[in-house]
């Protein structure tokens, strides 16, 4: 195998997939990337049994008679930072000659030979049926992601609650057509995101997408543009993202029925501009470094009263009066964690919406300008 490429999109390439490789070495295979060259295209690939990332690269430097098709493996992480650290604009050549030999690297004065493993060692998930496929916006995506995997639970004893349930919603009263939902739960809050369904994708079964493939994914659409296709069965999803292609597999376990925790009759409304709220928030919550500690929101006609107390550094409030609070209900007192707040209200851009029902039961929350999001958010005690 021997390919000559520009340091910039090498780079770019091993950026992808790198962070896939599995870096505790219980199988050394998977600490390396598979690098194969197949009629002058240069092709990579990272997995940890779990996702699998696959970059094509037509290289923008190729000299004739320089390529030579091949295929061996190599340390992804040490890969990844030699090439890192070479300079930019730099003409890098990649030479292995077969078998175990080393994979040879050389650019410009620089040489370096990094040991291989056998190619036939290397696992693959790319292969199988996906029988379901669609395609959606890369900006769509990204925002049901965004907006919805801060409430992904961290806590490993409810696995299925440690990634974002994707799937078809049935058209409720008022709705005209299906939507595809994004739902994503911790037990303490919420996130509810929906947009309309893509040609394709009404057959498709519920799944939950790991947190680990939602976070490379993310990265991805950092640099998309255009609409990412999405293929999916029942334990295995492909997102192709350009010239990357994800696989994963899904979590194999029943997510809630996060429906029936939603309330549907809390009737007392208190709307507030984003950026108020959170700032006082932010202002309210730093008397306290202990994150579970709460603010309360002590409501009135028009009128907010936030505070926080600690026993060691004090108390603080601040008020948000008329002009800036809209309430017309009886008054409440409720208490909230201040980080379970502002991972809500940084996913809305203007004004919010909170529904309350009483100081002891889940709160509503919406974005007034994007009727497509809901937020559920279980109150402390105060």
């Amino acid at each position: 195998m021997k390919l000559k490429a520009d340091r910039a999109t090498l780079l770019k390439a091993l950026a992808h997939i790198q962070s896939v490789a599995e870096k505790r070495n219980t199988i050394p295979i998977l600490a390396n990337v598979l690098i194969v060259v197949k009629d002058g295209r240069l092709s990579l690939t990272a997995t940890d049994m779990e996702i699998a990332v696959v970059e094509q690269i037509a290289p923008s430097s190729v000299r004739d008679g320089a390529v030579r098709d091949g295929a061996t493996t190599a340390p992804a992480a040490v890969l990844y930072e030699i090439v890192r650290k070479l300079p930019d604009g730099a003409e890098i050549e990649l030479d292995h000659s077969g078998g175990d030999a080393p994979l040879a690297l050389r650019a410009g004065r620089y040489a370096t030979s990094l040991n291989v493993l056998a190619v036939d060692d290397f696992p693959s998930m790319t292969t199988g049926s996906l029988p379901h496929a669609f395609s959606i916006p890369a900006p769509v995506l990204r925002g049901l992601i965004d907006r919805t995997r801060f409430a992904i639970s961290t806590e490993e004893t409810r696995y299925y609650l440690n990634g974002i349930y994707l799937h078809v919603a049935e058209a409720a009263a008022g709705e005209a057509a299906r939507m595809l939902r994004a739902v994503a739960t911790d037990g303490h809050r919420l996130a509810r995101v929906q947009t309309e369904l893509p040609a394709g994708a009404a057959g498709m079964p519920g799944v939950i997408v790991p947190r680990k493939t939602i976070n490379e994914l993310r990265k991805l659409l950092d640099e998309a543009a255009d609409d990412v296709e999405v293929a999916l069965s029942e334990t295995r999803i492909q997102f192709t993202v350009g010239s990357v292609m994800l696989t994963s597999k899904l979590i194999d376990g029943t997510f809630p029925e996060y429906e029936r925790v939603i309330p549907r009759d809390n009737d007392k409304i208190l709307r507030v501009g984003k950026k108020d709220f959170s700032d006082a928030v932010a202002r309210v919550a730093a008397i306290s470094q202990e994150r579970s500690r709460p603010v309360k929101l002590s409501i009135d006609r028009n009128l907010l009263v936030l505070s926080a107390a600690s026993p060691d550094q004090g108390t603080a409030k601040e008020e948000l009066d008329e002009g800036r609070v809209s309430y017309d209900s009886t008054p409440l007192e409720i208490g909230f964690q201040a980080r379970y707040l502002n991972d809500i209200t940084d996913q809305i851009d203007k004004d919010v919406e909170f529904a309350f029902s009483d100081s002891a039961a889940p709160t509503v929350v919406r974005d007034v300008d994007s009727p497509s999001a809901l937020y559920v958010l279980m109150p402390m005690r105060v």
